[in-house]
């Protein structure tokens, strides 16, 4: 049940909305003086404080009302206090309204008013601290991930990529291959290298091989090396991937390109860790752990008849998802501005056009753009036109475009909270950041 403290030293006031409230399922706490009131306020855990302006007799300046709220909001800054006023304090009131208090009701009031102020502040407060206890989950665990595993200078703030580092550090010290899937830039090699750095071969070799950037003919000697003469051009032996990867990890990139016959060995070297140098009849015997990714549909090349069912089932012990930058827009800003050079910055409506865009080349593109922009801008401050995008009417006829829910939300994780934090990184004042934030409904 949600809990008022009535701080008034009208004991009639105080039984009349004890009484009020009651009616509607909320508790109710009394206090007769500002000192009691606070030692409640010390000892007790409220939703709400309605407190009276005046407690001395013949007193109705207002200042002892004045003095027990900001006293009130100094130790409780989030907890809402709402003012019982005569008309003789009613500039008082006001003036504390702008200074933070949730409202102030006239005596006598209404009990319809009352009860709907009161509710839907109680309710504003709930779902404030439910708000705050999932960020401060969030940056616990963000927190322990950041000081359990090695990252590799990941930059992130969207809870999607937060799930793959999570699920990427979890499988980290198994030896079972790892399949990662998304469209292309979206970084897949970043966690493959954060799995090799948090393995248990994490001091091996770290082997990357495209099998999208080599022709079909040369893959197979790529992987398992040939011997001289092995093939035109092979003038002397060499080693392939998996011996260059032995006691450590090969990452094969692109692996929906890699032609059935050698689909055929690589499936063997999985099973057996056993595979012959093309020329060669010799085994030869390697210890490699193997992590692959794709921006193919397996399963349709599965049907087709080019991808083996096999093999996918052997890469495929654990999938990772990378889902497009579109889909993870709160990490677009932070990685822009990692990309940014140094002592360059985003204008806010630059951060509007970065939110705006849909991203078809993920993060890839995003970095090209920021590298594009610090070297073609005239200024320090990257403005909306420097960053090459199509824009809205409204950015490219250059009016300041008002940061939008998923823009101010994220400004406020990466400043902790901190409002003026916030609001310079998105190029507003304070008050005007937290004008945003009211009209959108976004808790302080």
């Amino acid at each position: 049940m949600p809990t008022v403290l009535i701080i008034d030293d009208n004991a009639a006031v105080a039984i009349a909305l004890d009484v009020l409230f009651s009616l509607h399922d909320i508790g109710a706490l009394r206090a007769t003086s500002p000192e009691e009131g606070l030692a409640i306020l010390d000892r007790t855990s409220v939703d709400l404080v309605i407190q009276d302006m005046n407690f001395s007799a013949d007193t109705t300046s207002g200042e002892e009302g004045t003095a027990l709220f900001r006293e009130i909001r100094k130790r409780h800054p989030d907890l809402p206090v709402i003012l019982l006023t005569a008309w003789t304090h009613l500039d008082a009131a006001v003036d504390l309204v702008k200074s933070g208090a949730a409202d102030y009701l006239s005596k006598p009031w209404n009990d319809n008013r009352l009860i709907a102020t009161v509710t839907n502040l109680i309710e504003l407060g709930q779902a404030n601290r439910s708000l705050q206890q999932r960020v401060q989950h969030e940056r616990r665990a963000r927190r322990d991930l950041e000081q359990g595993f090695d990252l590799r200078g990941m930059v992130w703030q969207d809870a999607a990529t937060e799930r793959i580092l999570h699920l990427a550090c979890q499988v980290a010290r198994s030896d079972v291959p790892v399949l990662i899937s998304g469209p292309n830039g979206t970084g897949k090699e970043r966690i493959a290298e954060i799995i090799q750095a948090n393995s248990l071969v994490a001091r091996g070799p770290f082997v990357v091989l495209n099998c999208g950037a080599l022709p079909a003919e040369l893959i197979e000697a790529e992987l398992f090396g040939a011997e001289a003469g092995a093939y035109t051009g092979a003038s002397r032996a060499r080693e392939g991937k998996f011996e260059a990867a032995d006691g450590g990890t090969l990452f094969l990139d692109e692996i929906g390109n890699l032609p059935l016959a050698g689909q055929m060995k690589l499936l063997r070297v999985l099973e057996t860790g056993r595979f012959e140098r093309l020329g060669s009849n010799r085994e030869r015997q390697v210890k490699v752990r193997v992590i692959s990714a794709t921006n193919a549909d397996l399963g349709a090349m599965i049907r087709a008849g080019t991808f083996r069912e096999d093999l996918f089932y052997r890469l495929n012990v654990i999938e990772l998802r990378l889902p497009p930058l579109a889909a993870r827009t709160a990490d677009i800003l932070p990685l822009a501005a990692a990309f940014l050079a140094r002592g360059k910055s985003l204008h806010h409506c630059a951060q509007a056009a970065l939110l705006a865009h849909a991203w078809p080349g993920n993060v890839r593109e995003l970095k090209n753009v920021m590298a594009r922009a610090s070297l073609l801008a005239a200024g320090d401050v990257i403005k909306a036109t420097d960053l090459g995008l199509p824009l809205t009417l409204a950015v490219s006829a250059g009016i300041e475009v008002e940061p939008d829910r998923d823009a101010i939300v994220g400004a406020m994780t990466r400043a902790n909270g901190v409002v003026a934090q916030a609001a310079a990184d998105l190029g507003l004042s304070r008050q005007a950041l937290y004008r945003r934030m009211e009209r959108l409904g976004i808790a302080r």
